[in-house]
Parts: C-alpha cells; structure tokens; sequence
C-alpha cells in the first residue's frame, strides 16, 4: 500500500533527535507515531504501539508534514490566557473605584460591559468575578435594614411601656 506521506531518512534522524531530547509524555506519543510510520509500520502496529485512533495518527502526520517537527513538539497547554494583564485591567477598574469613592454603587454588570468593550468580545459570566478577585475587590452591598434590628411589634411595645 502507497503512503501519501513519505518519510525521509533525514527526517527519521530528526524524529530521533527530537526523541532523545523530550521529557513529556504525550509528546513522546506524537514522536512514536512518526518514528513507527518511518520504520514503515502499519496503521495496525500504530495502533497498537500507541493507543491512538487511526484518524489521529493520520492527523499528527499530516500535522508534521505541513508544520514540521516543531509543532508536534510544541506544549499548546498551560499558560497565562488572561485578555488583559495586570497593569491594563487595573487602568479599566480605576473608573470604578472613583465612582465608588464617590458613594455611587458599583455593579460587576456595568464592569463587564466595560471589560468586553475593552477586549472587543464577549466573557463568561464568572471571568469577571476573578478579575475583581485578582484585584482585592470584595462583595459589599448595602443592606436595606440593621440585621440585629428588632421588629416593629417590639418598637411599639417598647413606646407604651416607656414614661413620657
């Protein structure tokens, strides 16, 4: 059976090198494919050797023949995924904090607009909520009533027992 991909004993060597110098795991499994289907294995032993499906395999050898070694190797994961940093998304909460000292109320509503406006698409309903976190802003709401504040039926009472 003809391989539509070919791989050269050049890129053989490549693969190799790139074997020798990985320290993870699933990276060293995109390696074994390309390694295995440069020794000339079928999609079977793959199969077998890796526990990838076939449309996988197909698509990490694809993968390396149109973006190269670099990309199979490459860590995607992890990482910072923050749309602003630190400094940009403290300049967007400084409007806030004015308004706030100035006794209006602040509501993460309108700072989520803001903050969407700012980045140019929509967030998830609690991204916001780890910003105002990151930033040391807590949850204070006014309370419409004295927790500890007694009922009216005591008020009245407490006015006909008192002398006046």
């Amino acid at each position: 059976m003809k391989m539509k991909y070919q791989i050269t004993a050049e890129q053989k060597q490549e693969i190799e090198r790139a074997r020798k110098n990985n320290k993870n795991k699933k990276t060293e499994n995109r390696l074994k494919v390309l390694y295995l289907r440069a020794e000339g294995a079928s999609y079977k032993e793959i199969i077998k050797a890796t526990g990838y499906s076939k449309a996988n395999i197909a698509k990490i050898i694809k993968l390396y023949f149109e973006k190269g070694l670099e990309d199979i190797t490459a860590n995607k994961y992890g990482g910072n995924h923050r749309n602003l940093n630190y400094e940009e998304e403290e300049k967007l909460l400084q409007y806030f904090v004015k308004k706030a000292e100035q006794g209006q109320i602040v509501e993460t509503k309108e700072i989520k607009e803001r903050y969407e406006q700012t980045i140019g698409h929509t967030i998830g309903r609690g991204q916001i909520y780890y910003v105002l976190k990151r930033h040391g802003w807590r949850k204070i709401m006014p309370r419409s009533k004295h927790p500890k504040k007694a009922d009216e039926e005591a008020i009245e009472a407490s006015k006909k027992l008192s002398k006046s």
